[in-house]
């Protein structure tokens, strides 16, 4: 017969048992055990650790756990690219500085500031990057020109941004004198002799001369430039230019005149015999071989051209009217203008506002 005290033992041992089940049963309130992994509810969250992280965007995470991009990457779809992070902003490899176009993000070069674009680099429509600023030049053959820059193998073209960058733009005309400006800085020489003044006007040079009362001698003022032409090249000049003033010329000598070749200090028997007089009333060659009535003093500006052709023969024209012509013209490349002769009373003023030479 089992004793009470067997009997009591055993309830006591049946109780343990059933309060050790309980006691390993979750708690349904308790705090969730660490050890087991959270999982992500959220669209498009990976489980990396015991953290939810996108892979398509987290640095530390890019494309999957632990696969960390560098200080100077960022994360995008899920890939690390290399960016700029300049003044407290993000920017691509490749995008340009608002503020300059001619800056660059390159984070090879800094991933802190921005890199200046290479000399030649087009930034705007008829504009180069030169010095990291874009501006209106060119850059032909691996060389920054300014606008307006002849080419140095031929003068006939320069560098036009507005009509290519990259290329030499070909010109009407090359400038050799712009009235206004000084005539000395643009390649002129002078050749004087009292009385005589030169002045300068807004878009012009002044050229005047006179004689002294009872004087043997007057006033000389002419002006000329080397290498004007190629003498041995077609050529055509052009000169704008109003006559004030002018005593009749004397064979050989004149008060206001055009030369296409010149020798110092009043050019020698060549250069006076084709030179162009022009008189109150008549323009022609100064060794009257031909002349043409014109009222050169009427108070206009007009437009005197000498054209020689690859047969050396010259034609002047005025205002586009042909009025002189001449065969075997010479020229040494130097020409001048204005007052060629210290004749007493062969005198003139004259207001030059440009000389050019014509791109054939």
């Amino acid at each position: 017969m089992i004793s009470i005290r067997s009997l009591a033992l055993s309830c006591v041992v049946v109780l343990g048992f059933f309060a050790a089940c309980r006691d390993d049963s979750p708690n349904p309130g308790g705090t969730p055990d660490a050890s087991v992994p959270e999982m992500c509810t959220d669209a498009g969250a990976t489980q990396c650790g015991d953290t939810c992280v996108n892979t398509d965007s987290d640095p530390a995470h890019c494309g999957g756990c632990d696969q960390a991009c560098t200080t100077i990457e960022a994360c995008e779809a899920g890939v690390c690219v290399a960016v700029c992070r300049i003044d407290g902003e993000q920017f691509a490899a490749g995008a340009v500085n608002a503020m300059n176009a001619c800056e660059q993000c390159v984070p090879a070069t800094s991933a802190t500031t921005w890199t200046p674009l290479a000399d030649g680099t087009a930034c705007g429509t008829g504009q180069v990057c030169s010095a990291g600023a874009c501006s209106s030049k060119c850059f032909i053959d691996g060389t920054i020109y300014s606008e307006g820059t002849p080419n140095p193998a031929n003068e006939c073209e320069v560098c036009a941004p507005a009509t290519s960058t990259t290329t030499w733009s070909p010109r009407a005309s090359v400038p050799l004198l712009v009235g206004g400006d000084d005539i000395a800085a643009q390649g002129w020489t002078t050749y004087a002799q009292a009385p005589n003044t030169l002045t300068y006007g807004e878009d012009y040079v002044r050229l005047a001369t006179s004689t002294n009362s009872g004087g043997r001698t007057s006033g000389q003022l002419l002006i000329a430039r080397a290498n004007s032409v190629d003498g041995t090249q077609p050529f055509k000049l052009r000169v704008t230019m109003q006559v004030e003033s002018v005593n009749t010329h004397n064979q050989l000598d004149s008060g206001a005149a055009i030369l296409g070749s010149f020798t110092s200090p009043a050019g020698n028997g060549t250069d006076r015999s084709q030179m162009i007089y022009l008189d109150s009333a008549a323009i022609g060659w100064a060794d009257d071989t031909q002349s043409s009535a014109f009222a050169a003093t009427d108070g206009a500006y007009h437009v005197y051209e000498l054209a020689v052709d690859a047969a050396k023969v010259a034609t002047v024209s005025v205002d586009g009217v042909a009025k002189l012509t001449r065969n075997n013209f010479m020229t040494n490349g130097t020409i001048a203008l204005g007052d060629q002769t210290n004749d007493p009373n062969v005198d003139g003023a004259v207001r030059i506002k440009s000389v050019e030479k014509l791109c054939q």
